[in-house]
């Protein structure tokens, strides 16, 4: 029962990434809803939409890391399956990083959204 305490060392970090994409969730959702009455940029609606679906995605990453660091951390610590629970934890691991790369993929695509936008907006003027 030596190390069943160093997955766990890790979901506080992972909390506060899920945080604040829950906080860039709800952003964007508000954002979404205030456009859609008055705005005609429906290509930057869809846009957004779709944001708003990998930002969803890359949660359902970060919560699916967490079960499984908890689980190896239960794992290891009833002193069972040590391979398994490394086994579990790297998974969990990479399942994060893979959670943390839609979160890069959605800072690029985010970006170039809010940079479309005002482009249009000026072009208006």
């Amino acid at each position: 029962m030596e190390n069943w305490y160093l997955p766990v060392t890790i979901v506080p970090g992972l909390g506060l990434i899920i945080l604040s994409t829950t906080n860039l969730l709800l952003s964007l959702s508000c954002e979404i809803k205030t456009m859609i009455g008055p705005c005609t940029e429906i290509d930057i609606i869809k846009r957004k939409l779709a944001q708003l679906k990998l930002l969803n995605t890359t949660l359902v990453f970060f919560y699916g890391s967490v079960a499984l660091l908890l689980v190896a951390a239960l794992v290891n610590g009833m002193n069972s399956q040590r391979e398994l629970s490394l086994v579990v934890g790297v998974l969990a691991i990479a399942i994060a990083l893979i959670g943390l790369l839609l979160l890069v993929i959605y800072s690029f695509r985010a970006l170039k959204i809010r940079q479309d936008q005002f482009k249009n907006k000026i072009d208006r003027y």
